[in-house]
């Protein structure tokens, strides 16, 4: 049985059409700059008129440094900080029955996360120690790898900002737009430009995107974020269908090697894939493309809630057909010819393991437990590189680590310092695919705790589930709210964080979605995952539930016809998910 009875690849299931619903008609405009005009019609979109995002950072250096915490203005801390990546963290100690209660100021304590933008994933170990040092330094040695491709550091205060600064801009790093109502950073192919079955190396797209649109105050005030990701690789890694824009490489018949264009993914709570549209895209015309939907989001994108802002409600609006017609007769004034759909991934997106490159040494992807590393863990990984004779690593939007040019002889020596790291080549199927969100610890939205759950699952889970033989990954993804950060709704099993009832008592837990996923060796098409009506699992409780559900998996699923877990949990009773 197939999950989906169309290909999204042509059209995405109905399901994950409909779920992001453009605003409702009615007398009130939508903010819709082209159509609209742009008058601000909230609170958020006058501060942005007033005062853009990226003119915070000269106050932060000369002011808010030196008068720290409690001199920075209001609007400042809660709005314009994010567009160079500043976050205030959660106050320790209130717990998720309260997030929904308090204010921000009530929430937020007086440290920040920092996001360090890692377009592409691309890192030099000198890079890597340089963000080491500054996460012992200043960061209590905290370091989080994001399914996004960034770094994640906590513990910060302003005072430090303009220090950080200079270390990173020193080897080429940043922090611009990072967060906010801005471009994020692009995600590209952790094997781009080494990998010997790679289609095209994405790298030069990626590096005019950011060089020419980073930072350029034309797309510094969007409806809300704007996503975007490109893979010249045929396992489709970059999680392209979540993406507001992405390029996923095809070769074209007659044109040659070149992209296929989608626009319109996002999850959070109202999911939906991304559509292709139709076309295909010369490398050349990469940049130009990405700057005309990033427009199209600009000056058409909903502006009037925040719930309705993203890129998806639009095209949810005006399907792909009109927004391919508007793409090319408004932004890019020619027209981009028809291209094929790639086909279905023959490999695992992950990298994990050890692979050939194309200049015959090798590249080895890794996993931590749930993203969660150190300051001073990433410099000994520093030191270990080099030591291996290579200066070059990747970080992948499934929170993993590629490190790139190991010689062929130096590779199993490697791979046991990785693993006295904590950093596994060859992890177990459960701790290969369980990824986590920030979660409670930091994160001032959060309900739930997500790190040390998760983790405590997946070391639980390898000792229950050692006498079994699992067929595939499993992807277990544990979110702390319903936002989707860690991508729940396309996880073989995603837990999405909420107070729930257990033997009458309120905890912290999360509502089960099984059976989602994105294209990958495993599936053929990306679909969402399902829910079942009442299905909650307490927090510590993951080990037991995962346990229990992948036992039934196992003895239920029609191995002749290689069912996955994300198959058979679409076609199961109610009662062999419970």
């Amino acid at each position: 049985m197939t999950i989906n009875d169309t290909d999204p690849r042509q059209a995405p299931p109905h399901a994950a059409r409909a779920a992001a619903r453009p605003p409702r008609p009615s007398s009130k405009p939508n903010g819709q700059w082209k159509i609209d005009g742009t008058t601000p019609l909230n609170g958020n979109e006058e501060w942005k008129q007033q005062d853009g995002g990226l003119a915070v950072r000269e106050r932060i250096e000369n002011v808010y440094a030196a008068g720290g915490f409690d001199s920075i203005d209001p609007t400042d801390l809660h709005g314009r900080f994010r567009w160079w990546g500043l976050y205030t963290q959660r106050k320790p100690g209130i717990d998720g029955g309260r997030t929904a209660t308090l204010e921000p100021h009530e929430l937020e304590d007086r440290y920040f996360m920092l996001r360090v933008r890692i377009d592409g994933g691309q890192l030099s170990t000198e890079q890597l120690r340089v963000i080491a040092g500054i996460s012992t330094e200043f960061g209590r040695d905290t370091a989080d790898l994001t399914d996004r491709q960034n770094i994640q550091l906590h513990w910060i205060e302003v005072e430090a900002m303009p220090e950080i600064w200079r270390r990173l801009e020193a080897v080429g790093l940043g922090t611009t737009e990072a967060c906010g109502d801005v471009p994020r950073v692009v995600l590209g192919s952790p094997v781009a430009g080494i990998a010997a079955d790679e289609l095209i190396d994405p790298t030069p797209q990626i590096d005019e995107i950011t060089t020419r649109f980073i930072g350029d105050e034309s797309l510094a005030n969007l409806p809300r974020k704007f996503k975007s990701a490109i893979t010249g690789h045929p396992s489709q890694d970059v999680v392209h269908e979540i993406n507001d824009v992405a390029f996923v490489a095809v070769e074209h018949p007659e044109l040659g090697v070149g992209y296929d264009l989608w626009v319109g993914g996002g999850l959070s709570t109202a999911p939906r894939l991304a559509e292709r549209l139709g076309t295909f895209v010369r490398p050349e015309q990469v940049a130009d493309a990405w700057h005309g939907v990033a427009q199209i989001f600009r000056d058409y994108g909903y502006r009037r809630l925040r719930n309705k802002a993203r890129l998806k409600f639009l095209l949810a609006e005006w399907g792909a057909e009109k927004f391919r017609q508007v793409l090319q007769d408004e932004y890019l004034g020619y027209a981009l010819p028809d291209g094929p759909a790639a086909p279905k991934p023959l490999t695992q997106g992950d990298h994990v393991g050890v692979h050939r490159q194309k200049d015959g040494r090798f590249y080895i992807g890794v996993t931590p437990i749930v993203g969660r590393v150190s300051g001073a863990g990433l410099a000994k990984l520093a030191d270990l590189i080099e030591a291996h004779g290579s200066t070059r690593l990747r970080t992948t939007p499934h929170q993993k680590v590629v490190i790139l040019d190991i010689p062929e002889d130096r590779v199993e020596s490697l791979i046991a310092g990785l693993d006295q790291l904590g950093l596994s080549a060859r992890p177990s199927l459960i701790r290969r695919g369980t990824i986590a969100c920030t979660g409670i610890e930091f994160c001032k939205l959060a309900i739930v705790e997500t790190k040390a759950y998760a983790t405590a699952a997946v070391l639980d889970l390898e000792e229950r589930l050692a006498q079994f033989e699992l067929p595939h990954p499993i992807s277990l993804h544990v979110n702390g709210c319903p936002n989707s950060c860690a991508r729940i709704q396309t996880a073989d099993i995603g837990l999405k964080g909420q107070l729930v009832t257990i033997d009458g008592e309120q905890v912290p837990g999360y509502q089960v979605h099984l059976g989602g996923g994105l294209a990958s060796a495993d599936r053929e098409n990306p679909g969402l995952g399902r829910t079942v009506r009442g299905l909650k699992v307490a927090a510590d409780g993951i080990a037991d539930y995962a346990e229990r559900v992948l036992t039934r998996f196992l003895e239920e699923r029609d191995a002749a016809a290689d069912e996955t877990f994300a198959q058979w949990a679409h076609r199961a009773d109610e009662e062999s998910l419970q």
